[in-house]
């Protein structure tokens, strides 16, 4: 038995059976986009921490910022003693992901709890209850949160869930329709289900909010249709609606910008921050238009740990180090090769592999049975575990698990990212072949 299996079997004694293994890999350092398991062998990150390490592993101004911050202390409470590690880091926000003319944030230490603070948010301002979310949505796994998302597997069995929450169809327009209507005829179908579910199923002077994935991450990495979400935008506005974006995974680089909406020209209301935004430490925010963050009463939002100052520090610095780097640029590069692979491996499998998606470096390929056409997570989760025996670690998503996605590190090595992308074609050869 090596090193990794030894900690599996102490895992069994210790950690309950609910906590999900998404890679049966291990760790004991790494670096850039390496990681050393606990046997010493060498293997390539495609998964990121679940999409935490944009900027990489073991990233020196990252440490040297979390150490210099340990020697001056470690917790205060920013409820209690105010200092400048969490001003530092709020004021980075606000000059990089403006939300109108004056934008304020908020910290929380993970995306769920962003999540549930910008539902409080929504709901106190508005006085309204209703929420609406979208099929294939994930938003995290507290009470809020795990009711918002749409996958069943992350919340069966632990309701009764919070009430006033509704869900629209997710707008992402499959190539394969394209056979049946027009992107446009699809955006219109879309856009008249809204007003539909307006006049059915909730009113909209009883809903606070739409809370939306521009790129699906546990969903399979569909994205939001541009047509659509504009009309959303405009919908929102006219119908005194708070519009939350959920970043948490899309943010800081990952579809080439620093948010997934400067895509759409789009700006939200409210959006919800975490992974990648915290260089590996636990960090997430709300970041939000100044007149909506200042409406809410005081007391209503905080916590004894929110914007804790090991994590501000290391945050503030994961930033800078990506704007000096232009991460967003390394995103592109990073989403260009990975497409271009993606789609000679459906031109070779094309019943296989039914589907290319995503944006700019936030990608993931479909996988169906090529008979009945049905998701095939069986062939995925094979292609994971043949990645791992040949050394690279990568991650599966979609309602079905059939769906790999690439969360590599987006200054990943061009030689580590090809070699890479050879060892999960060579998986997808053997699996599909």
């Amino acid at each position: 038995m090596n090193n990794t299996d030894k900690l599996y079997e102490r895992r069994k004694k210790s950690v309950p059976n609910a906590l999900g293994i998404f890679n049966p890999s291990s760790i004991q350092s790494a670096k850039g986009a390496l990681i050393v398991d606990a046997d010493g062998r060498e293997l390539i990150d495609f998964a990121g921490g679940i999409g935490v390490n944009n900027a990489g592993h073991g990233v020196s101004e990252i440490i040297e910022a979390i150490k210099a911050q340990a020697d001056k202390f470690i917790h205060a409470s920013f409820n209690v003693s105010i200092y400048e590690q969490y001003l530092d880091l709020t004021e980075k926000l606000c000059e990089l992901l403006p939300h109108g003319e004056s934008t304020k944030a908020m910290l929380t230490l993970s995306g769920a709890e962003s999540i549930e603070n910008a539902i409080k948010i929504a709901r106190a301002v508005t006085g309204k209850s209703g929420i609406l979310c979208f099929d294939g949505s994930f938003h995290g796994r507290t009470m809020m949160a795990m009711t918002l998302t749409s996958n069943v597997k992350y919340k069966e069995g632990a309701g009764p869930y919070a009430p006033e929450v509704y869900r629209l169809e997710y707008p992402y327009y499959k190539p394969s329709m394209s056979s049946r209507m027009t992107q446009d005829e699809f955006d219109d179908l879309m856009i008249m289900k809204l007003h539909k579910t307006f006049s059915s199923i909730v009113s909209v002077t009883q809903t606070a909010a739409i809370l939306l994935e521009l790129v699906q991450g546990e969903g399979g990495f569909t994205v939001a249709s541009k047509k659509y979400v504009q009309y959303l935008r405009k919908f929102c506005t006219e119908n005194q609606i708070l519009l939350i974006f959920d970043e948490v995974q899309s943010g800081f680089g990952r579809t080439g910008k620093w948010a997934a909406y400067e895509h759409y020209g789009v700006t939200p209301d409210l959006s919800t921050w975490a992974k990648s935004m915290g260089g590996g430490m636990p960090i997430g925010a709300v970041i939000g238009k100044q007149e909506i963050m200042d409406a809410v009463k005081p007391g209503l939002i905080g916590g004894t740990y929110l914007g804790n100052p090991m994590s501000c520090v290391a945050s503030l610095a994961s930033i800078q180090y990506m704007q000096r780097n232009n991460i967003n640029a390394a995103g592109e590069k990073v989403g260009r090769v990975v497409r271009n692979k993606f789609n000679a491996w459906q031109a070779k499998y094309p019943q296989n592999i039914t589907d290319v998606r995503g944006l700019g470096a936030m990608l993931a390929i479909e996988l169906s049975h090529p008979t009945s056409g049905q998701p095939d997570g069986a062939s995925a989760k094979t292609i994971v575990e043949k990645c791992l025996e040949k050394g690279l670690i990568v991650i599966t998503s979609g309602t079905y698990g059939n769906c790999i996605r690439i969360l590599s590190p987006l200054f990943i090595e061009d030689h580590l990212l090809e070699r890479g992308l050879n060892l999960l074609e060579e998986a997808i050869n053997e699996t599909l072949g």
